[in-house]
């Protein structure tokens, strides 16, 4: 397999930046896709309460995403670092510590879920109404995590080895084999929410298994490698794994929010509109990844760069990838938020009858949820920029504020305060705060300077 011409020390950091935004930027809105395609096919073919059954469990899903995005920007900062020092034994030990390590730890969450699914659909907020659904879809999913984690933490490592075109079709071929897949279950089959669990789980299993193969077998530098097995291995790699782990620690709690909005969103839609509502909040759910995902990208395809000239203290091109980062997500956020704001019918068509009480209030919701994603799309930026230096406090901290400090108490106090609108303005009263504080800290350090 033949490695992108891609050359971190001595290419033009635009160039640079563009040919890695371009593949991550499609491979990325290809791993949304897989969740969208579940909830378009199910919100047509079983309804309402199919998409409300889905999101339910997506708290789990938003979870185990997170651990492998935390593992996977870890072990990338770590090695793109130790790649720019020509410590090439060092970078591929501690790519080989992450797979591993996180299969095993991915294999005891799933085996627990799958211990106490009935108790899990629950906690997450099921009703009885939508239990057999919400458990269905936990029995055929929760196997597919371990290759999800196969792939998410691969991805990072294919484009740290400049192969960001393979990494985009481990993303690309995946989604159109579920998109196949829940068509063929889900209409002539009628396998309703089952069948979507099982197409999505078969498409992550493929998308593992890519990323694996070229791990093992065709990576130019970045190889996987067998461990030494021994007392002193296992606790240099657990060392290893818990400074990825930090670094990439502001990842997972950015997962965490997108759980916690979910979580939070669902009882708060329970409460005040039933299931119906709870069906209008999983339509805006499966595109609120998207939001997450498009800062991802961008942040996935200047990370490289950016960790690679901090390795050898080169500051302009950190600044120059810095600039690209902010303005390319200001425009993605600015499009999307275009979208949101002034075609809410089309985009909530898309899952399910706009007649319905479901869609009817998500059209309604649509355009307040819209004020708040420029800003999303803007702090998973600078969140991921915070990681690529090893700044971690910083990054926890937003990340943290945003999420849980913020997002909390706007959706409790702003319903009382402003009735169904306010539940869709909870999150984007967290994120523009959050965006106020950073330009501020922002403004406070030049000043300082």
């Amino acid at each position: 397999m033949k490695r992108d011409a891609i050359d971190f020390e001595n290419e033009k950091i635009s160039s640079l930046f563009r040919k890695l935004l371009i593949p991550t930027l499609w491979g990325t809105i290809s791993i949304c896709a897989v969740t969208a395609i579940d909830g378009i096919f199910v919100g047509h073919g079983v309804g309402a309460d199919g998409v409300a059954a889905i999101n339910i469990f997506v708290p789990i899903y938003q979870i185990m995403s997170g651990l492998g995005l935390m593992i996977g920007v870890g072990c990338s900062v770590v090695s793109s670092i130790h790649l720019s020092r020509k410590e090439i034994k060092t970078a591929r030990i501690n790519i080989s510590q992450a797979i591993w390590l996180s299969s095993l730890l991915t294999l005891i969450i799933s085996t627990i879920i799958l211990a106490f699914p009935t108790q899990t659909a629950r906690l997450l907020g099921a009703s009885d109404t939508l239990m057999p659904q919400v458990t269905a879809y936990t029995w055929w999913i929760m196997p597919s995590f371990v290759f999800q984690m196969w792939g998410m933490i691969g991805l990072f490592i294919i484009r740290s080895d400049g192969s960001p075109r393979y990494a985009m079709w481990c993303n690309i071929i995946p989604t159109t084999l579920n998109a196949v897949l829940d068509w063929l279950f889900i209409f002539p089959l009628g396998m309703g929410v089952e069948g979507a669990a099982i197409a999505t789980s078969f498409s992550i299993i493929v998308g593992g298994i890519m990323a694996l193969l070229y791990l093992l077998f065709f990576a130019e530098t970045l190889k996987v490698i067998p461990l030494k097995i021994s007392r002193k291995s296992i606790m240099l790699a657990m060392r290893n794994i818990g400074y990825q782990c930090k670094v990439g620690s502001s990842t997972l709690l950015g997962e965490m929010t997108l759980a916690t909005l979910f979580f939070i969103g669902n009882h708060t839609f329970m409460k005040y509109l039933g299931d119906a509502g709870v069906g209008a909040f999983g339509i805006a759910c499966y595109y609120t990844p998207f939001f997450f995902m498009f800062g991802n990208a961008v942040v996935q395809s200047a990370q490289p760069i950016i960790s690679y000239n901090y390795g050898i203290s080169r500051w302009k091109e950190i600044r120059d990838t810095r600039r690209l980062l902010l303005i390319t997500s200001f425009a993605i956020g600015a499009v999307v938020t275009a979208l949101f704001a002034l075609i809410p019918h089309w985009l909530v068509a898309l899952f399910v009858d706009t007649t319905s009480k479901a869609g009817q209030l998500a059209i309604e919701g649509f355009p307040y949820l819209a004020t708040g994603i420029i800003f999303f799309i803007i702090n998973v930026a600078v969140v991921g920029y915070y990681q690529s230096v090893e700044q971690i406090k910083r990054a926890t901290i937003f990340v943290f504020l945003r999420g849980f400090v913020l997002l909390v108490p706007c959706f409790i106090l702003l319903p009382a305060l402003a009735g169904t609108e306010g539940i869709w303005l909870a999150m984007p009263m967290a994120e523009i705060i959050t965006t106020i504080i950073i330009m501020m800290q922002f403004g406070r350090r030049y000043i300082q300077r």
